[in-house]
């Protein structure tokens, strides 16, 4: 199985919104792939709670099947939409991908 994490830091205000709305808006576009795209086997994306020196604004876990279903997932159409998002909207993301 093929694990990709990502956490966002969202901007103060972009895109004509609060940071808050566009997490949450980033929540929702995320929360839309698995139906567009199969290859995703599972999708949990959420806001932080916890609020720490720590935190990220928002999280992001997907499971794969192989290397190549997390590579289709990078180039589907829809994954690039959200993708223009995220630049529009964030200020830093971590990323990760791993296997189990």
């Amino acid at each position: 199985m093929i694990i990709h994490l990502v956490f966002f830091t969202m901007l103060p205000t972009a895109d004509g919104a609060t940071g808050t709305e566009n997490a949450e808006k980033l929540v929702r576009m995320l929360r839309s792939l698995p139906d567009a795209i199969p290859e995703i086997v599972e999708l949990q994306a959420g806001n932080d709670f916890s609020r720490s020196e720590a935190s990220y604004d928002v999280g992001l876990l997907t499971k794969f099947t192989s290397r190549q279903d997390l590579e289709t997932y990078r180039i589907h159409p829809e994954h690039q939409k959200v993708i223009e998002f995220v630049k529009a909207t964030t200020s830093g993301r971590a990323v990760t991908d791993f296997e189990t």
